[in-house]
């Protein structure tokens, strides 16, 4: 079926949003996108929609196939909509590869325009009485891609083109186009905008999720996937992207993620994808997890990945990732609130938090926690968080970064105070370390604002209520130079 009217719409509305002087330019366009016909018909008059791809090496050159049919004319790839094109974009896809055998998997969407159109050229067409057509306009949708490393070399129809060069910028034959290239960052530099998560348990189990397969539009549909997404303007990192998207499709937070290869998928598009892999340990119960996207999240043994619905891929991937990381003897990970196995007897684990204790103008930072928290809601806490399979400070930086936006060195922190408690009879031990740090970068944010509402100053001798108390009972300590708190314990 041919692409819909609300899908071209909003690439028009997203194009005039960056480029507002061209309406005036685009008012047959956007009238046509008002009625009822199919502008993407070539028989649409007086004007219908055409697809380019404009394709861009490593060297920062435009591909331009020489038509014979044009009197020779050097032109980026394309034509008309077919009726098989479901989107205009497949549509561009598909003339590169018909005019110049490159195929969607040796293209990358880029960075910057991702999937919309970075030129929507309008050009009056002569009329063609040998073909029966008057006079008309074509509104012709160029999309840029960045041609991969390793895309097969060009295969032309000599019956209807007359060779092809590559073009530098500065030399493109559209002078919109040209315009709008030297404006541009684009590099032909292929680097992965999206992030995905390899989350282990370190006991030979991935934690995989299960996509909806009624969903067609998304990526691997009704397969078994890793978590992970595309990077958003407010991600400063690719590492911030994985944290980001863990949270939002499964209130996941894993410590210690870490960088462990680039590849590349296949869109839903056909096009190339670059994913920034990431890897991290995590040991929790799946079903407890607030799954917002998807079927279901499980654990898996690489011994089932042949039986599972799963990309090609991915599975290789894990198969890679399993070799490099072989499960330790011993079988699973004892559960939570027991002592692992070769433990002396009595051993109870205990839990681990740690504490910033950040001092500015003689005020110590507290943050108000949200309500609905399931810890201290509604009271103020120093910003704090869990230890998982990551040494203190490491985890301290970590929550600093996540909750607040702050940035931390290890090196600049010292631990100042540590509170040993228990908060009911039978209950596990926890243990709180409290780290003074002298230095660090940024202002409060909330970046986590269904943890945390407000972060605030405050005297260390007129402190809000209510509080945790024993956060009191460690700035109390901390302040008076004591190193060490009991709290809950019988005597």
């Amino acid at each position: 079926m041919p692409p819909t009217l609300p899908r071209i719409r909003t690439l028009v509305t997203a194009y005039l949003d960056r480029h507002a002087d061209e309406r005036d330019a685009m008012a047959g366009l956007l009238e046509a996108l008002e009625a009822d016909g199919n502008p993407t018909d070539r028989s649409a008059l007086p004007g219908h929609i055409t697809c380019s791809a404009v394709v861009i090496d490593r060297d920062r050159r435009v591909l331009h196939i020489r038509h014979k049919a044009t009197g020779g004319l050097l032109l980026a790839p394309g034509g008309h909509v077919e009726a098989a094109d479901d989107t205009l974009l497949g549509a561009a896809l598909r003339e590169v590869e018909e005019e110049a055998g490159i195929p969607a998997s040796a293209l990358v969407l880029t960075p910057e325009f991702r999937d919309t159109p970075i030129d929507i050229d309008v050009h009056e067409i002569g009329s063609n009485p040998a073909k029966g057509e008057p006079a008309h306009r074509h509104y012709d949708f160029r999309f840029v891609f960045y041609l991969a490393d390793d895309a097969p070399g060009l295969t032309l129809d000599a019956g209807e083109m007359a060779g092809a060069v590559w073009l530098p910028f500065e030399d493109v034959s559209s002078p919109t186009l040209r315009g709008k290239l030297a404006a541009s960052a684009l590099d032909g530099v292929i680097a992965p905008v999206n992030a995905s998560a390899i989350i282990h348990d370190g006991q030979g189990r991935y934690l995989l999720h299960l996509r909806d397969a009624d969903k067609p539009w998304i990526w691997e549909p009704g397969r078994w996937s890793l978590l992970g997404g595309g990077r958003e303007p407010q991600d400063r990192t690719l590492l911030d992207t994985i944290r980001r998207e863990l949270r939002e499709e499964a209130g996941l937070g894993v410590a210690g993620l870490e960088p462990y290869a680039a590849e590349h998928v296949t869109g839903t598009d056909g096009t190339r994808v670059p994913i920034q892999l990431f890897t991290g340990r995590w040991n929790g119960d799946p079903a407890r997890l607030p799954l917002t996207e998807g079927v279901m999240l499980a654990w898996v043994s690489p011994e089932e990945f042949p039986h599972m619905t799963m990309a090609p891929s991915t599975r290789t991937l894990l198969e890679r990732h399993a070799a490099d990381h072989p499960a330790p003897a011993g079988g699973p990970a004892s559960a939570a609130g027991t002592a692992p196995a070769g433990a002396p007897s009595g051993t109870v684990p205990h839990v681990v938090g740690v504490h910033l204790y950040l001092e500015r103008d003689g005020q110590i930072l507290l943050g108000l926690r949200h309500p609905d928290s399931a810890y201290a809601g509604g009271s103020w806490h120093l910003l704090a968080g869990h230890c998982e399979a990551e040494a203190a400070t490491a985890c301290l930086v970590r929550e600093a970064y996540e909750e607040a936006g702050l940035v931390i060195d290890p090196a600049d922190v010292e631990l100042v105070h540590t509170v040993h408690m228990v908060n009911r009879p039978g209950a596990q031990p926890r243990i709180g370390l409290f780290f003074r740090a002298h230095l660090w970068e940024g202002t409060p944010e909330l970046r986590e604002p269904d943890k945390c509402v407000a972060w605030q100053w405050w005297s260390p001798k007129d402190l809000p209520e209510p509080i945790v108390p024993y956060t009191r009972a460690a700035i109390e300590g901390i302040r008076s130079g004591r190193a060490y708190t009991e709290l809950g314990w019988d005597r």
